[in-house]
């Protein structure tokens, strides 16, 4: 069984990334699993079963992990983007202080293109109480592009359009992908700019560091 061991409050405190891999868990040579080789204060959430998600096992999993921590980012990709925006509904939520979702899956794609594999009920539609960059490609098979503005307008992100990248994973020719981490890097800079601001002038800070209208934000690659 893979499991998220509890960890001691000092290991804890060096933990500012959690990465949430989608389906069959973002092995050696995806981007994410550099990721975690480049930021040594990233986690990967390990899954008991990677090759079947169930939404309430995974769900239970993150939360686990977040109980552990006062404040992460989240670094998701595909089926893991999902797992994350399930998180509006969660108490736990306010441990996460922004994610970055990319190439988010509509499940009903997943369910055509993985048949009888994937238990993630319905996609979630709620606001996100955290923000969040939802990093879309314009010729994902999981999702189209319209339908991931769509669900970054639902969950009040940011849309990064990055063109014609495929699925951004190893298939799409997407190992090491410093991209992603200027990406976080922008999330950062606009929730600290805003919090910043909200001290000087506390009527800036919308509900839930919430940045009102989505922005596309683009690109070149």
């Amino acid at each position: 069984m893979l499991d998220n061991p509890p960890c001691h409050r000092q290991s804890c405190e060096k933990i500012d990334t959690l990465v949430l891999p989608g389906l069959n868990g973002s092995g050696d040579g995806h981007w994410q699993a550099f990721w975690l080789d480049d930021h040594s204060d990233a986690k990967k959430i390990e899954q008991d079963d990677w090759t079947c998600p169930d939404l309430a096992h995974w769900s239970s999993r993150l939360e686990a992990e977040l109980e552990n921590h006062s404040g992460v980012w989240l670094v998701a990709h595909s089926l893991g983007s999902v797992l994350a925006a399930n998180l509006a509904t969660s108490p736990l939520a306010n441990r996460v202080r922004g994610a970055l979702l990319v190439a988010p899956c509509d499940l009903a794609h997943v369910e055509r293109l993985h048949p009888y594999v994937v238990n993630f009920g319905s996609m979630p539609a709620q606001r996100l109480p955290f923000p969040s960059m939802v990093i879309a490609s314009r010729n994902d098979p999981y999702m189209e592009f319209e339908t991931t503005r769509h669900y970054a307008r639902l969950w009040g992100g940011e849309l990064a359009d990055v063109g014609a990248q495929g699925h951004i994973n190893i298939k799409s020719g997407h190992g090491r992908w410093p991209l992603g981490y200027d990406f976080l890097d922008h999330l950062k800079s606009r929730v600290e700019g805003v919090r910043s601001a909200s001290r000087h002038h506390p009527s800036l800070l919308p509900k839930a560091f919430d940045f009102a209208a989505p922005v596309k934000f683009t690109r070149d690659v």
